[in-house]
């Protein structure tokens, strides 16, 4: 025996297993099955401390492998290896197989190797808090709450994997480097438009630095006053303020040794943008109403809802403190560039919605998740949370269809139809003549109302003023069809 944590590889692809073996070799026993068969044999004659097992294979799929595997062996840590992105079968694993992440082909070495590192720990902290667990009756709940601490802290570790995506999203290089920048303890700028994920993306960052195991706080500096925002970074002496009868102490001392990310820092004053500076420089500042000099070894990182390279180049923000901060960027996309994703955010942002209001829902049809991919979403994920809050409160189905959908948004959506719309892009551009302009949103109109109606004629027809026969005399020159014959179409 060696020693080594012994990890178990899964995979119906002998030279899958042969990469995912030399990635993992040097400091990880590995064993390797090419099915489940094979793999529940190794279980039963070893003691495995982490699984990776591909998703699709022959006979039993990774789900159900591993589904076993969480009734024999809950201790061990599931991982699934997956190149498809189907949303049902993503949430079919968490539910069944208690899957702790995801990881999509084609993996990184250095992913794999974080991974099984995370694995092996939190395996090794659920045997240590077994153990503890029977000492409790004498030692109190203190080691309790330690090793469950840090067991939380752990599985917020698997940060980049709550930033959900498909195998072929635009955001999977980003992600890739933010792994590389996490590693390192430099300053990260991370620019983007509001609501795209800027502080998630920070979380994981921490959680997978070697600060991980200190604190993360987070600030949005936007909209705050520069009184307020400079008590909450720098702290404050006693009675330095209103309403502060005792020393108040900054994030900056608070995330010592740990990470705060300051969001939203493209709208700091020149006077705060100045504070900012000596912190990035020397790691120093006084409190508010104090003379004493602190210093703080957080890391900073940073989120900006605008271009800050251009607010330099306008004079509004400093450049010295922006070579300070932008030491690594990241560049997060917005939405509307992302909409491969949209399917598997929308489904997981509706299931935590329907547990968090206690109403239970199976997902989104189809049809819907159509007309949400055909809207450019300039809110980005607070306005696509904000849609299905609305959505999930008015349904009475448990499978949400369009019809329920915001008019904008339905109106938005030019591909419904089975046949192309010819003039929809020179209508978006404002070129074509006045009546091609017309019909375009004449066709629209028409199938958001159809679709809001589910497709009931004669009650589209009520409401826009048209004859049964005008309808669909519209209909057939427009080339608007009804999307699937399944539908709960109703003619009357």
């Amino acid at each position: 025996m060696s020693g080594l944590p012994t990890l178990l590889l899964v995979d119906d692809e002998a030279h899958s297993l042969s990469a995912m073996r030399m990635a993992l070799e040097d400091d990880f026993d590995c064993l390797t099955a090419l099915n489940a068969d094979e793999a529940m044999t190794l279980m039963e004659e070893n003691y495995v401390q982490a699984i990776f097992c591909d998703h699709r294979m022959p006979g039993r799929t990774g789900v159900e492998f591993l589904s076993d595997v969480r009734d024999r062996w809950p201790e061990t840590v599931r991982i699934i290896i997956t190149g498809y992105t189907e949303t049902n079968d993503m949430i079919a694993a968490i539910n069944d197989a208690g899957i702790y992440q995801f990881l999509t082909k084609p993996w990184h070495p250095d992913q794999l190797m974080i991974a099984a590192k995370n694995a092996a720990q939190l395996f090794q902290l659920s045997r240590d808090h077994d153990r503890l667990s029977l000492e409790m009756r004498f030692m109190g709940k203190t080691a309790e709450n330690k090793v469950e601490a840090r067991r939380r802290t752990l599985r917020e570790g698997f940060g980049f994997e709550k930033i959900l995506r498909v195998a072929n999203s635009p955001m999977n290089a980003t992600v890739e480097l933010a792994r590389q920048f996490a590693s390192f303890d430099v300053p990260v700028l991370i620019s983007g438009e509001a609501g795209t994920g800027k502080d998630t993306m920070a979380r994981a960052m921490h959680y997978a630095s070697l600060r991980s195991e200190h604190a993360f706080y987070e600030i949005n500096c936007a909209g705050l006053p520069d009184d307020l925002l400079r008590v909450e970074l720098l702290g404050a002496k006693k009675g330095a303020l209103p309403g502060t009868p005792n020393n108040k102490i900054g994030l900056l001392q608070k995330a010592s040794r740990g990470t705060v990310f300051l969001n939203g820092i493209d709208a700091l004053s020149p006077q705060m943008q100045l504070t900012l500076l000596r912190v990035a420089t020397e790691g120093s500042f006084e409190p508010v109403g104090g003379t004493e000099t602190l210093t703080t070894d957080a890391r900073l990182l940073t989120g900006s809802h605008s271009d800050l390279a251009a607010a330099v180049a306008r004079g509004t923000f400093r450049k010295d403190l922006y070579y300070a901060l932008a030491a690594t960027e990241l560049t997060l996309h917005a939405l509307r560039a992302r909409v491969e994703d949209l399917p598997i955010l929308a489904q997981n942002m509706l299931g935590e919605l329907a547990e968090q209001h206690r109403k239970p829902v199976e997902g989104l049809t189809d049809l819907a998740l159509e007309f949400l991919a055909n809207y450019d979403w300039p809110g980005n994920l607070p306005e696509l949370s904000n849609e299905l809050t609305r959505l999930l409160i008015r349904t009475q189905d448990v499978r949400l269809g369009p019809e329920l959908i915001s008019r904008h948004i339905l109106q938005a959506d030019p591909s419904v139809s089975a046949r192309p719309d010819p003039v929809a892009a020179d209508v978006m551009s404002s070129e074509g003549t006045l009546k091609d302009r017309i019909e375009v949103m004449e066709a629209r109109i028409l199938r958001e109302t159809l679709t809001r109606l589910k497709w009931n004629k004669s009650r589209a027809a009520e409401e826009l003023g048209l004859s049964r026969v005008g309808l669909r005399s519209k209909l057939d020159r427009y080339g608007v069809e009804q999307p699937s014959k399944h539908d709960n179409t109703q003619e009357d």
